[in-house]
């Protein structure tokens, strides 16, 4: 299942910011361009409520995230994440369709399922960073465990960005498996997930972080990508969270990495093998960051393709 409508495109802060709303159509066109329009089927937005924000946000966050939503003006955080007239809703919607997804797979009305814009893995428990107002991705995470009763949960992300909001949040958590393959966060923001960081207390460990070189290509993910495999296929999870960003492919603007979309092809791939493997199939994947439309539209297609293969 694939997610697409209004609400969910809303999600951006205007043509001239590198996340615009039109990544959301650029997607799809492409999703019909390659033939798999009509073989998938298409779920609808859905918008979180407050409760379930607050399964991994503070109250004072969402309830400053309203009141800057109200005004209309400023920025979330240091300077990243603009505020404007309905972004709660909007941010929420994204949330919410996600949660959506994954009921979707847990109930049986589908085996996997896709959010385009979605993955926004940088907002932190309390506070909003790199674009990214809630953390739909962290949310799920807790959603899983209190509504459906599972306990290990892989997150897996190949964002050119390292996913600091999930791996700070759930760093002493041995039971939230994080798999993330990003530029050093020496030459990129936001700074976070080198190699030594591996999970804190009785989570030590638990935590996988493969930092890559500027300018790293395919070869250089082929190589490390079975260090994540075997991670998650000893760790057994009962469910794949993917985190799908295309800003790691060669001619993102704001990133130095090099892949091709066949490195998202790869990792869709081997995560549904691993799904089927331990988690009755049970994966949804989240589009997360993408400056370049081309490249956005390609590598999210291509996991898609994947996960209906």
């Amino acid at each position: 299942m694939v997610y697409k409508g209004e609400a969910l495109a809303r999600y951006g802060f205007g043509d001239d910011h590198p996340f615009g709303p039109d990544r959301h159509e650029v997607f799809h066109a492409e999703l019909v361009a390659a033939k798999l329009g009509q073989s998938i089927a298409y779920g609808e937005p859905c918008s979180a409520s407050i409760d379930q924000l607050l399964l991994f946000h503070g109250v004072d966050y969402v309830d400053y995230v309203s009141k800057m939503s109200q005004e209309g003006t400023g920025y979330l955080d240091g300077g990243d994440t603009p505020a404007f007239p309905g972004i709660m809703q909007i941010a929420s919607d994204v949330v919410g369709t996600t949660l959506a997804a994954i009921d979707a797979v847990m109930l049986g009305d589908a085996l996997r399922a896709f959010v385009p814009i979605a993955g926004l893995h940088h907002a932190g428990r309390d506070h909003a960073a790199g674009f990214c107002v809630f953390n739909d991705c962290g949310v799920a995470v807790h959603y899983l465990r209190e509504k459906y009763g599972l306990k290990r949960i892989a997150y897996v992300d190949i964002d050119a960005h390292h996913g600091d909001g999930v791996f700070y949040a759930f760093e002493d958590d041995p039971d939230l498996l994080f798999a993330d393959v990003h530029e050093d966060g020496r030459y990129l923001y936001p700074g976070t997930g080198a190699a030594s960081e591996t999970g804190k207390g009785s989570a030590l460990g638990t935590k996988l972080n493969i930092p890559l070189p500027p300018g790293a290509n395919d070869a250089h993910f082929h190589k490390v990508w079975p260090q994540v495999f075997n991670y998650i296929d000893g760790a057994a999870p009962e469910f794949i969270i993917m985190q799908c960003g295309a800003d790691s492919l060669a001619g993102d603007p704001i990133t130095h990495l090099e892949f091709t979309e066949d490195a998202h092809a790869r990792a869709a791939a081997d995560l549904c093998k691993l799904a089927d493997r331990h988690c009755k199939g049970r994966i949804v994947g989240t589009g997360g960051g993408g400056y370049n439309r081309r490249n956005v539209a390609r590598a999210w297609t291509r996991v898609v393709e994947a996960f209906v293969t």
